[in-house]
Protein backbone atom coordinates (compact mmCIF):
# COMPACT_ATOMS: atom_id res chain seq x y z
CA UNK A 1 0.00 0.00 0.00
CA UNK A 2 2.78 2.80 0.46
CA UNK A 3 4.29 2.27 -2.80
CA UNK A 4 0.82 2.80 -4.27
CA UNK A 5 0.23 5.57 -2.01
CA UNK A 6 3.37 6.66 -3.77
CA UNK A 7 2.02 6.76 -7.25
CA UNK A 8 -1.25 8.57 -6.13
CA UNK A 9 0.92 10.98 -4.89
CA UNK A 10 2.94 11.66 -8.16
CA UNK A 11 0.18 10.96 -10.69
CA UNK A 12 -3.00 12.84 -9.07
CA UNK A 13 -1.64 14.67 -5.58
CA UNK A 14 1.18 16.23 -7.21
CA UNK A 15 -0.89 17.85 -10.50
CA UNK A 16 -3.47 18.57 -8.68
CA UNK A 17 -1.63 20.73 -5.72
CA UNK A 18 0.15 22.26 -8.23
CA UNK A 19 -2.81 23.28 -10.67
CA UNK A 20 -4.89 24.26 -7.35
CA UNK A 21 -2.17 26.63 -6.02
CA UNK A 22 -1.94 28.41 -9.92
CA UNK A 23 -5.59 28.66 -9.84
CA UNK A 24 -6.14 29.64 -6.04
CA UNK A 25 -3.28 32.65 -6.17
CA UNK A 26 -4.68 33.46 -9.98
CA UNK A 27 -8.61 34.18 -7.76
CA UNK A 28 -6.90 36.06 -4.70
CA UNK A 29 -4.61 38.64 -7.14
CA UNK A 30 -7.91 39.07 -9.46
CA UNK A 31 -10.58 38.86 -6.28
CA UNK A 32 -8.60 41.46 -4.39
CA UNK A 33 -7.70 43.99 -6.85
CA UNK A 34 -11.37 44.17 -7.72
CA UNK A 35 -13.53 42.83 -4.72
CA UNK A 36 -13.79 42.02 -0.47
CA UNK A 37 -10.17 41.70 0.17
CA UNK A 38 -10.89 39.97 3.35
CA UNK A 39 -13.21 37.40 1.26
CA UNK A 40 -10.91 36.69 -1.56
CA UNK A 41 -7.69 36.64 0.58
CA UNK A 42 -9.71 33.63 2.93
CA UNK A 43 -12.10 31.73 0.92
CA UNK A 44 -10.11 30.21 -2.40
CA UNK A 45 -7.42 29.53 0.34
CA UNK A 46 -9.64 27.54 2.51
CA UNK A 47 -11.14 25.73 -0.36
CA UNK A 48 -7.57 25.24 -1.83
CA UNK A 49 -5.97 23.68 1.46
CA UNK A 50 -9.29 21.67 1.88
CA UNK A 51 -8.90 20.17 -1.65
CA UNK A 52 -4.74 19.20 -1.13
CA UNK A 53 -6.17 17.08 1.97
CA UNK A 54 -8.92 15.38 0.66
CA UNK A 55 -7.09 14.61 -2.59
CA UNK A 56 -4.35 12.95 -0.57
CA UNK A 57 -7.23 11.31 1.29
CA UNK A 58 -5.90 12.39 4.91
CA UNK A 59 -9.57 11.79 7.12
CA UNK A 60 -9.35 14.89 9.31
CA UNK A 61 -11.27 15.24 12.79
CA UNK A 62 -11.74 18.98 14.44
CA UNK A 63 -12.60 19.01 17.62
CA UNK A 64 -13.88 22.05 20.47
CA UNK A 65 -15.85 23.85 17.42
CA UNK A 66 -18.04 24.87 19.92
CA UNK A 67 -15.49 27.19 22.24
CA UNK A 68 -15.73 29.62 19.42
CA UNK A 69 -18.29 32.45 19.45
CA UNK A 70 -20.03 34.36 16.56
CA UNK A 71 -18.44 37.25 15.11
CA UNK A 72 -15.20 37.03 18.07
CA UNK A 73 -11.94 38.10 17.03
CA UNK A 74 -9.03 35.65 18.39
CA UNK A 75 -5.62 35.26 18.45
CA UNK A 76 -5.47 31.47 17.81
CA UNK A 77 -2.27 29.74 19.11
CA UNK A 78 -0.99 26.44 17.53
CA UNK A 79 1.93 24.08 18.04
CA UNK A 80 4.06 24.02 14.64
CA UNK A 81 4.30 19.86 14.06
CA UNK A 82 4.58 19.79 9.86
CA UNK A 83 3.82 21.63 6.83
CA UNK A 84 0.39 20.41 6.50
CA UNK A 85 -0.36 22.41 9.75
CA UNK A 86 -1.23 25.31 7.11
CA UNK A 87 -3.66 23.14 4.91
CA UNK A 88 -5.32 21.79 8.38
CA UNK A 89 -5.87 25.19 9.82
CA UNK A 90 -7.21 26.80 6.66
CA UNK A 91 -9.48 24.61 5.95
CA UNK A 92 -10.90 23.30 8.52
CA UNK A 93 -10.51 25.84 11.21
CA UNK A 94 -13.99 27.46 9.27
CA UNK A 95 -13.13 31.17 11.16
CA UNK A 96 -11.92 34.32 8.50
CA UNK A 97 -8.53 34.89 9.41
CA UNK A 98 -4.73 36.16 8.91
CA UNK A 99 -1.70 34.38 9.12
CA UNK A 100 0.97 35.80 10.36
CA UNK A 101 4.25 34.10 8.74
CA UNK A 102 8.12 34.45 7.99
CA UNK A 103 8.66 36.67 5.51
CA UNK A 104 10.51 34.88 3.62
CA UNK A 105 7.58 32.85 2.91
CA UNK A 106 6.82 36.10 0.57
CA UNK A 107 9.50 34.85 -1.81
CA UNK A 108 7.68 31.53 -3.08
CA UNK A 109 6.36 31.54 -6.38
CA UNK A 110 2.64 32.08 -6.57
CA UNK A 111 2.10 31.09 -2.91
CA UNK A 112 3.93 34.85 -1.44
CA UNK A 113 2.30 36.37 -4.39
CA UNK A 114 -1.23 35.19 -3.55
CA UNK A 115 0.04 36.02 0.54
CA UNK A 116 0.84 39.87 -0.15
CA UNK A 117 -2.11 40.08 -2.49
CA UNK A 118 -4.49 38.96 -0.03
CA UNK A 119 -2.84 41.39 3.39
CA UNK A 120 -1.41 38.32 5.22
CA UNK A 121 0.86 39.04 7.80
CA UNK A 122 4.86 38.89 7.63
CA UNK A 123 6.90 38.41 10.35
CA UNK A 124 10.22 40.28 9.60
CA UNK A 125 12.67 40.50 12.86
CA UNK A 126 14.98 42.42 10.80
CA UNK A 127 15.37 45.20 13.31
CA UNK A 128 13.15 46.77 16.02
CA UNK A 129 11.34 48.87 13.30
CA UNK A 130 10.33 46.08 11.15
CA UNK A 131 9.13 44.50 14.07
CA UNK A 132 7.07 47.40 15.35
CA UNK A 133 5.82 47.50 11.64
CA UNK A 134 4.30 43.91 11.47
CA UNK A 135 2.53 44.12 15.03
CA UNK A 136 0.93 47.63 13.80
CA UNK A 137 -0.27 45.35 10.02
CA UNK A 138 -1.67 42.57 12.97
CA UNK A 139 -3.41 45.51 15.46
CA UNK A 140 -4.74 47.11 11.99
CA UNK A 141 -6.21 44.04 10.82
CA UNK A 142 -7.44 43.12 13.99
CA UNK A 143 -9.41 46.25 14.65
CA UNK A 144 -11.65 45.50 11.91
CA UNK A 145 -13.36 43.25 13.82
CA UNK A 146 -14.64 39.78 12.84
CA UNK A 147 -11.46 38.53 11.73
CA UNK A 148 -8.64 36.84 13.31
CA UNK A 149 -5.02 36.01 13.31
CA UNK A 150 -3.56 32.46 13.49
CA UNK A 151 0.34 32.51 14.70
CA UNK A 152 2.80 29.81 15.59
CA UNK A 153 3.93 31.05 18.85
CA UNK A 154 7.13 28.39 18.55
CA UNK A 155 8.20 29.87 15.58
CA UNK A 156 9.42 27.51 13.19
CA UNK A 157 8.38 23.77 12.86
CA UNK A 158 9.52 21.16 15.12
CA UNK A 159 11.90 18.83 14.11
CA UNK A 160 10.59 15.85 16.55
CA UNK A 161 7.11 16.58 16.80
CA UNK A 162 7.44 17.67 20.15
CA UNK A 163 6.72 21.23 21.18
CA UNK A 164 9.59 23.62 21.87
CA UNK A 165 8.99 27.28 23.87
CA UNK A 166 6.52 29.54 22.86
CA UNK A 167 7.52 33.28 21.82
CA UNK A 168 5.67 36.02 23.57
CA UNK A 169 4.69 38.51 20.67
CA UNK A 170 1.00 37.30 19.91
CA UNK A 171 0.56 37.01 23.61
CA UNK A 172 1.66 40.59 23.65
CA UNK A 173 -0.49 41.56 20.58
CA UNK A 174 -3.65 39.77 22.70
CA UNK A 175 -2.59 41.53 25.54
CA UNK A 176 -2.40 45.60 23.86
CA UNK A 177 -6.11 44.65 22.03
CA UNK A 178 -7.35 42.82 24.85
CA UNK A 179 -8.59 39.76 22.58
CA UNK A 180 -9.15 36.03 23.92
CA UNK A 181 -6.41 33.75 22.59
CA UNK A 182 -7.41 30.65 21.33
CA UNK A 183 -5.01 27.33 21.97
CA UNK A 184 -5.06 25.04 18.94
CA UNK A 185 -3.43 21.30 18.94
CA UNK A 186 -2.51 19.78 15.78
CA UNK A 187 -2.04 16.05 15.86
CA UNK A 188 -0.53 13.88 12.78
CA UNK A 189 0.87 16.51 10.77
CA UNK A 190 4.45 15.26 11.67
CA UNK A 191 3.47 11.50 10.82
CA UNK A 192 2.78 12.76 7.17
CA UNK A 193 5.51 15.14 6.72
CA UNK A 194 8.14 16.05 9.27
CA UNK A 195 10.52 18.85 8.64
CA UNK A 196 13.56 16.32 7.91
CA UNK A 197 11.43 14.86 4.95
CA UNK A 198 10.21 18.17 3.34
CA UNK A 199 9.69 17.62 -0.53
CA UNK A 200 9.48 14.04 -0.02
CA UNK A 201 6.67 11.58 -0.31
CA UNK A 202 3.74 11.94 1.86
CA UNK A 203 3.06 8.94 4.77
CA UNK A 204 -0.90 8.22 4.94
CA UNK A 205 -2.33 9.45 8.49
CA UNK A 206 -5.05 10.44 10.25
CA UNK A 207 -5.26 14.51 11.01
CA UNK A 208 -6.69 15.96 14.31
CA UNK A 209 -7.57 19.88 15.29
CA UNK A 210 -8.46 20.64 18.43
CA UNK A 211 -9.56 23.60 19.48
CA UNK A 212 -9.04 24.52 23.20
CA UNK A 213 -11.32 27.36 25.28
CA UNK A 214 -10.96 30.91 24.64
CA UNK A 215 -8.56 32.31 27.55
CA UNK A 216 -9.84 35.93 28.09
CA UNK A 217 -7.37 38.83 29.49
CA UNK A 218 -7.71 38.93 32.91
CA UNK A 219 -6.34 42.42 32.85
CA UNK A 220 -3.30 43.89 31.40
CA UNK A 221 0.16 44.09 31.37
CA UNK A 222 3.22 42.00 31.87
CA UNK A 223 1.62 39.61 34.20
CA UNK A 224 -1.39 39.07 31.64
CA UNK A 225 1.03 38.17 28.90
CA UNK A 226 2.96 35.65 31.24
CA UNK A 227 -0.39 33.61 32.39
CA UNK A 228 -1.81 33.75 29.27
CA UNK A 229 1.36 31.86 27.65
CA UNK A 230 1.61 29.59 30.49
CA UNK A 231 -2.38 28.79 29.57
CA UNK A 232 -2.01 28.66 26.12
CA UNK A 233 1.07 26.25 25.99
CA UNK A 234 -0.35 23.99 28.57
CA UNK A 235 -3.49 23.51 26.51
CA UNK A 236 -1.83 23.10 23.10
CA UNK A 237 0.22 20.11 24.63
CA UNK A 238 -2.75 18.72 26.67
CA UNK A 239 -4.03 17.93 23.21
CA UNK A 240 -0.77 16.34 21.91
CA UNK A 241 -0.79 12.44 21.34
CA UNK A 242 1.32 10.34 23.96
CA UNK A 243 4.20 10.09 22.23
CA UNK A 244 4.65 13.67 21.37
CA UNK A 245 4.53 15.09 25.25
CA UNK A 246 6.86 16.98 26.88
CA UNK A 247 8.80 19.37 26.01
CA UNK A 248 11.80 18.95 23.69
CA UNK A 249 14.29 21.88 22.78
CA UNK A 250 14.11 23.05 19.02
CA UNK A 251 17.93 24.23 17.65
CA UNK A 252 16.32 26.81 15.37
CA UNK A 253 14.06 28.84 17.55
Amino acid sequence: MKYLYRIYQLLVVLPVTVFATIVTATLVGIGTAIGDGHYWGYYPGKWWAKTIIRVSLLPVTVEGREHLEPNQSYVFVANHQGAFDIFLIYGFLHRNFKWMMKYQLGKIPFVGYACRKSHQIFVDKRGAGKVRATYEAARRTLEQGNLSVVVFPEGSRSFTGHMGTFKKGAFMLADELQLPVVPLTINGSFNVMPRTRDWHFMTWHPLRLTIHQAIYPVGQGTDNVQATMRQAYDSVMSGLEEEYQGFVENPDQ
